[in-house]
């Protein structure tokens, strides 16, 4: 399976915008029939295979000091510049705004549903995670499970709001593939010790992820963000 996708470049994201594209299909069709309790299964399934997956990421790691380092200096840079707060507030601004003009020119749900989706589905650790692993040569678990969850959330957005969640694929493709792109063209800059460094800090922040999904700690992932910059300095001096 892995030969065929790799065959296939940015085969995450294509992969994730289809996923987005059926669920949101299948959500247009049952219309508010889908229990609640079924999409809160779902999601515990899946919060329980993004924990196995970190813990199985985070042992790649060879050098713990650099782990340890990048994510407590990431993270404390993160919280103190409010990365996390200052992109939400940037979006709910930006979402508020865009809403508005939509109404202005007669739009119903349509606006909403896209840009809710949108900011779901593109404005999240995983998604820049998982593109950036596929960039640097990996398969693409990431996306994979990032697909599987947009899948579920598609349902039940699209019964609610939509055609408009349909709609989201594509910035979201245009937006994971280009990250993608970007992370493959600095691979020849990446060592092989490096990846194995970034891999275990991603892992540790896919932890924080999952406790989130499944609803018990909330992390503020994003905030670790910069982790992902520093781990790649400190490989080279540690």
């Amino acid at each position: 399976m892995y030969d065929f996708i790799d065959a296939i470049p940015a085969a995450g994201s294509i992969i994730n915008a289809l996923a987005i594209i059926a669920g949101s299909m299948i959500g247009l069709i049952i219309q508010r029939r889908l229990p609640e309790r079924i999409t809160m299964v779902a999601f515990q399934v899946i919060g329980l295979f993004v924990l196995a997956l970190g813990m199985q990421m985070t042992f790649q790691g060879k050098n713990i000091l650099v782990v340890i380092l990048s994510l407590l200096v990431g993270t404390i840079i993160g919280e103190w510049i409010e990365l996390e707060e200052k992109l939400q507030n940037g979006l709910k601004k930006m979402r508020t705004r865009m809403i508005e003009r939509g109404f202005q020119f007669g739009g119903d749900h349509l606006v909403e549903g896209f840009l809710t989706a949108f900011l779901l589905f593109c404005m999240g650790s995983m998604a820049i995670l998982g593109a950036f692993e596929e960039g640097v040569g990996k398969p693409p678990n990431l996306l994979l499970v990032k697909s599987m969850m947009d899948f579920v959330s598609s349902i039940a957005l699209a019964s609610t709001l939509g055609i408009g969640v349909l709609f989201s694929a594509i910035p979201l493709f245009i937006y994971q593939g280009g990250l993608t792109l970007g992370a493959f063209c600095l691979n020849g800059f990446i060592s092989d010790i490096m990846i194995d460094e970034i891999t275990a800090v991603g892992g540790i922040m896919l932890l924080g992820l999952a406790f989130s999904i499944l609803n018990l700690k909330q992390f503020k992932v994003f905030n670790m963000i910069p982790s992902l910059l520093l781990v790649v300095v400190f490989s080279l001096f540690l």
